[in-house]
């Protein structure tokens, strides 16, 4: 079972507010007490937070259910509930998140101990004493907390490299990470050795030092799911330079131009703006003997192909992984390059402009009026869901209060243009109650 996961969906809950207290004081010696309900505390939220320490998304793999605990009741003397502390979940470098459900941006996730809030506690109800007035000096009035925000979430990682490897199977890219850095890859001779992505440190003979991504083999057609490409060429998105690897000998039956041209088609369909990212051809398995032959038809295609006559000729950097042939210059002109090269905006389209914007938002009905085969009537909608969530339903003044809010917002109204009738059953959620004219 591969020990790699970089794609998941998850289920985050907030937690809910406190609910509000009806109490009153009733002291020795105080003949008019009054209220004393405190407030509920806030709930706590749920926030993304980087651990360099991980690598894969593998920790969501048997537990995909993240709920942060409800604030505290209030208390009677006037005392606030506790407000709860937030719930901080760990995960990778790179983790890019979007709503599973709208598949809107929320986030990019890249840096050590970034921080990112995805569900926002609800806030604590309030108390009696906070209703207390010169009209109802002793209400009988508290609020339940308001529910946690709640969401399904995708996490997407993308691997944090200066250097991308990418080429058919089989060119050579787990072995040329092997030689140029510490990192132990799994390499064989057969395609597909690597399933995963596989990082690696490398430091040139002239100091400098970048991290290099090994990527799986790409085949024609991985953009459109073929293979095992589509699964890992998100992970090129961050890669400031690409190397190009591309097998010489011709073993296999291919011609290397060829495959050069397949793997930037496949590159360019997954995302047009990889081609940007600038690419130096390194040419593998110069030990061969064929290889020498097939660099020099392979460098005449590529001056054909070429735009601009009076343009430097494209560079191609011949190696052999085996014998360690051309790897340092190949090693410091990578550095040179990656010295002048900036980081690519993955979600630059997606930036909002700070722009003011006057006027009425248009956020929907604030209820929906269906009716049931029994000739019930069942109300919904986020608002008056939400006001229903924050009745008390114990106290005979909350309930009357929840019956004037439904009056104002029109619900009585919209029920009687509906054709409800003196002791109809309405239903919110399982709570009933009979409709009075």
């Amino acid at each position: 079972m591969s020990m790699f996961l970089d794609q998941v969906t998850i289920d985050v809950k907030a937690g809910k507010g406190g609910d509000g207290m009806v109490a009153f004081r009733r002291e020795k010696y105080v003949p008019d007490g009054g209220p004393a309900g405190g407030d509920g505390g806030r709930g706590g939220d749920v926030i993304l937070e980087v651990d360099e320490g991980l690598r894969t998304l593998m920790d969501f793999r048997f537990n995909r259910h993240f709920k942060a605990i409800p604030g505290e009741n209030g208390m009677s003397k006037g005392m606030h509930g506790r407000g709860s502390e937030d719930l901080y979940v760990k995960v990778p470098q790179g983790t890019t998140v979007r709503d599973a459900e709208t598949g809107a941006f929320i986030g990019d996730l890249v840096e050590q101990g970034q921080t990112l809030v995805i569900a926002k506690g609800g806030r604590g109800g309030r108390g009696n004493i906070r209703f207390a007035s010169p009209r109802n000096p002793a209400p009988e009035i508290a609020e339940n907390g308001e529910p946690g925000q709640e969401r399904k979430i995708e996490l997407e990682l993308k691997v944090l490299a200066d250097v991308g490897l990418v080429g058919f199977p089989s060119v050579g890219k787990s072995t040329l990470l092997s030689v140029i850095s510490s990192a132990k890859p799994k390499i064989g001779a057969y395609h597909f050795t690597t399933l995963v992505p596989n990082l690696g440190m490398v430091t040139t003979s002239e100091g400098q030092s970048f991290v290099v991504a090994d990527l799986p083999g790409l085949i024609e057609g991985a953009s459109q799911g073929v293979g095992l490409g589509t699964q890992f060429l998100r992970h090129i998105e961050r890669t400031r330079v690409i190397l190009h690897i591309v097998d010489m000998s011709g073993m296999e039956g291919r011609d290397p131009y060829e495959d050069y041209l397949a793997i930037n088609a496949e590159l360019a369909t997954h995302n047009l703006r990889l081609l940007e990212r600038p690419q130096l051809i390194v040419a593998n398995k110069m030990d061969m003997p064929d290889a020498e032959e097939n660099l020099k038809l392979f460098k005449e295609k590529l001056a054909a192909e070429q735009d601009d006559e009076f343009a430097d000729p494209i560079p191609v950097f011949p190696i052999s992984g085996v014998t360690r042939q051309g790897i340092d210059a190949l090693l410091n002109a990578t550095a040179e390059l990656l010295d002048v090269t900036d980081e690519f905006l993955l979600y630059e389209e997606e930036v909002e402009e700070d722009v003011v914007e006057y006027g009425l938002r248009n956020e929907g009905p604030e209820f929906v009026i269906d009716r049931q085969p029994d000739a019930s009537w069942i109300l919904s909608g986020e608002k008056l869901e939400k006001l229903f969530e924050m009745t008390n339903f114990d106290h005979d003044e909350t309930v009357m209060r929840f019956a004037r809010q439904l009056r104002a917002m029109g619900v009585d109204e919209a029920l009687r243009t509906r054709g409800a009738k003196d002791g109809d059953i309405v239903r919110i959620g399982n709570f009933e109650f009979e409709f009075v004219e």
